[in-house]
Parts: structure tokens; C-alpha cells; sequence
């Protein structure tokens, strides 16, 4: 039996993917697998039991990866899962940021008790007036699942897009309409486009990437969106450009004393992927990928070890967590020689500082054989995958 532990509300559509050979514990001690959202795990300490911690959606800074890392347990994320979901929200933010929707209902709302407020519409609305998004120049830094989908979708309402991603991988490259002009400079996305929108991970590299000197670069009046990370822009820059007429408005998913009530700035309680769609689609992945570890060892989307994938598992299954140096495989496999145990089939991934072996082997393998090889040098973990618990 398997033991899992939700840390906030997962969609029960999500959890129905579960089987009988999995219960739910109210003790996170006792879990093997852990389903997270928003839960901040960062100062926790986790049991020896845990083996992996699946994310449902794509951000995990909640998490101590590094920590998780060293000690051989998975994070999973659920990387598109709630990509639509948030694409919409880009293509709204657009929309509200060019037309100014928000000032005109609330003018309607203030004057909702005036009976001539038909005749004073007519009068008032100038106020309100905006420009359209048809042929505006759209920049998207970040390429993955949520920015091909808002280049796509621009593309399709008229806009002029242009994309900057230095890792654009193939799959995003086959799913990146052939209209969009792909750059390689980013600064050729701050001076020529109307509208910016940025969809990239927080990391050392990106955080405050949209700081005064890339506003210097921009175009007066320019639009800027960022429902990614709230670190990815320095405010009180965006508040100087505001202040000064180069930046029209500013979107943000992620409100904070700098930028709550600020003129200029259209400020959303982070609903991006809050829709019932992306929340069944992301509680859905990530049971899937728990249960894929659990039950066969194998790892895909995780966010702090290799990925590794050797399909379902038919029989005893040897899965290594060990360091990323020289001679590992070498050792795995005279160790299991000489301890009479032939090798059906075996796969080998490295990520960083670390590494994933899996070995299938023809014959049940002892617990005892396991301990032996936990004390190989530089071997972080070891489990044997079983078809069935």
C-alpha cells in the first residue's frame, strides 16, 4: 500500500486516478508521496518514508529542491497543465490594459444611481477610450508551454509578434506558429514592441530582468504583463516609468504594497491558472506522475533530478539515486555480477551534481543487497520498484 498526503485541496478528478493500493494519511511522517499547491514546505522536515513530491502547477519555490535533491526525493511540477489557463488571462490582460474596461464600469458603478446616466455616458465615455491590439507589435520573452500559446493566439487576432527564448526546445519550436519572429537579442523585443509579456522561471539569471535599463530601451507608451513570477520585474522601476510616461501600464498577477492601488498599475489577485480547467488538469498530471515513480520508478517533469522513463515496470526493479561522478555504473553492475544477479535491462541519466540509474534485473532482489549498495561511495538513495506493493 502506498501513502500519500495532500498539503492543500487537490481536485478529487485528480485523486480518482488513485487505485486501491493507495490511501490517503492524515500524517505527512507517513507518506511516501506528497500533492502540493501553494503550501510553503520549505521548512519542513521531511521523513525518510518521503520518495516524492508532486507540484500541481509549474512554480515550485514553495519547495527546497536542493534540499529534496540531496536526499534523493523527486519534485515533480505539472509544466502546461494550466498553460490555457493562463494564456487567457495574457490575452484579457491585453485587452484591459489597451481599453480602459476597468475605469469605465467603475464610472458606471459611481454613477449607477443617476437617471440621466445614459445621456452622461454618451458624454463620458471619451474618457475612457483606448486603442485596439490589431497590428500591435507583441513581445514574449519565454517560449515554453504558456508563451507559444499567447504567441499563437496573437497571431491570430492581428498582432505582429516577436519571441525571445535562448532555450526554445524542439517541441515548442514544432508548436510556435511560423509567423512569429523568432529573435535572439532581447533587447530587439524592448525597442520594438507595443506590448511585452514575460514568461520565464525565476532564477538568479532572470529575477528584476525588467529593471531601468530594459525600460530605458523601450517605447513610450509601452505595455508591460508579467503573470509569470513576481520577482521577474524591479516595481519601483516600473513605477518610475509609469510616473514618467514611458510605461502605460503595467499587469501584474502578483499584488504587494509596492503596486496595489498605484495608478497605472492593473493588479490581479493571481488568477491565471485559478480556473476549474487548469486545476482538474494539473491535479490530474500530477497524480499521474506520482504514481509513475511510485509504482515503476521512472521520472518525468521533475524540477530537481533526471528525468529517466523505462516504461512499466514488469518485475524487480532496482532505482539509484547517486552522485553525478565517474565509475558509478561500473560499480552497480560488478556489485550485482558478483552477487549473482543478471541485468535484463538498464538506463542512466544525470542532471547537475546528480544521477538516476534504473536496472532491471531477471530475479527478486534481497533488501539486504539493497543496504549493501546504499554504502557504495557517493550512492544517495536506493529502492527497490515492484510491480506490485
Amino acid at each position: 500500500m502506498y501513502k500519500y498526503k495532500c498539503m492543500n485541496p487537490i481536485a478529487k478528478i485528480g485523486l480518482n486516478n488513485f487505485t486501491d493500493q493507495y490511501e490517503a494519511v492524515d500524517n505527512v511522517d507517513d507518506a511516501e508521496g506528497i500533492l502540493v499547491r501553494s503550501a510553503n514546505m520549505l521548512e519542513m522536515d521531511f521523513s525518510d518514508k518521503l520518495l516524492a513530491i508532486a507540484r500541481a502547477g509549474a512554480g515550485v519555490n514553495n519547495i527546497p529542491l536542493d534540499a529534496c535533491a540531496k536526499r534523493g526525493i523527486v519534485v515533480f511540477n505539472t509544466p502546461g497543465a494550466n498553460a490555457n489557463g493562463v494564456k487567457e488571462m495574457v490575452l484579457a490582460a491585453m485587452l484591459i490594459a489597451s481599453r480602459d474596461i476597468i475605469g469605465g464600469t467603475e464610472w458606471v458603478k459611481a454613477n449607477a444611481g443617476d437617471p440621466d446616466i445614459a445621456k452622461l455616458t454618451e458624454k463620458s465615455k471619451k474618457k475612457f477610450a483606448g486603442t485596439e491590439i490589431f497590428g500591435k507589435k507583441l513581445g514574449i520573452i519565454g517560449l515554453g508551454a504558456i508563451g507559444v500559446r499567447v504567441a499563437n493566439a496573437a497571431r491570430q487576432l492581428g498582432m505582429e509578434v516577436y519571441g525571445y527564448d535562448p532555450y526554445l526546445s524542439i517541441d515548442a519550436a514544432w508548436r510556435l506558429s511560423s509567423d512569429v519572429k523568432h529573435v535572439t537579442n532581447v533587447d530587439d523585443i524592448y525597442s520594438k514592441c507595443d506590448i511585452i509579456t514575460i514568461h520565464v522561471p525565476a532564477l538568479d539569471s532572470t529575477k528584476g530582468m525588467i529593471d531601468a535599463n530594459a525600460i530605458a530601451k523601450m517605447k513610450k507608451g509601452v505595455i508591460i504583463i508579467n503573470l509569470a513570477r513576481d520577482i521577474l520585474c524591479n516595481e519601483v522601476d516600473i513605477l518610475a516609468g509609469i510616473n514618467s510616461g514611458k510605461i502605460r501600464k503595467y499587469v501584474t498577477d502578483f499584488p504587494n504594497p509596492v503596486t496595489a492601488g498605484h495608478d497605472g498599475c492593473i493588479v490581479i489577485p493571481h488568477l491565471g491558472a485559478s480556473t476549474e480547467e487548469s486545476e482538474d488538469n494539473c491535479a490530474v498530471k500530477a497524480v499521474l506522475e506520482l504514481k509513475d515513480y511510485l509504482e515503476n520508478g521512472n521520472i518525468n517533469n521533475s524540477v530537481n533530478l533526471p528525468n529517466c522513463d523505462m516504461g512499466v515496470c514488469m518485475g524487480p526493479r532496482l532505482a539509484i539515486f547517486h552522485k553525478n561522478v565517474a565509475n558509478m555504473i561500473s560499480q552497480f553492475t560488478t556489485f550485482l555480477g558478483n552477487a549473482g544477479y543478471n541485468i535484463k535491462d538498464m538506463s542512466n541519466k544525470s542532471r547537475g551534481d546528480y544521477a538516476y540509474t534504473l536496472i532491471d534485473l531477471e530475479d527478486e532482489i534481497e533488501d539486504a543487497i539493497v543496504s549493501k549498495i546504499e554504502k557504495i561511495d557517493d550512492v544517495i538513495r536506493v529502492r527497490i520498484v515492484r510491480k506490485d506493493v
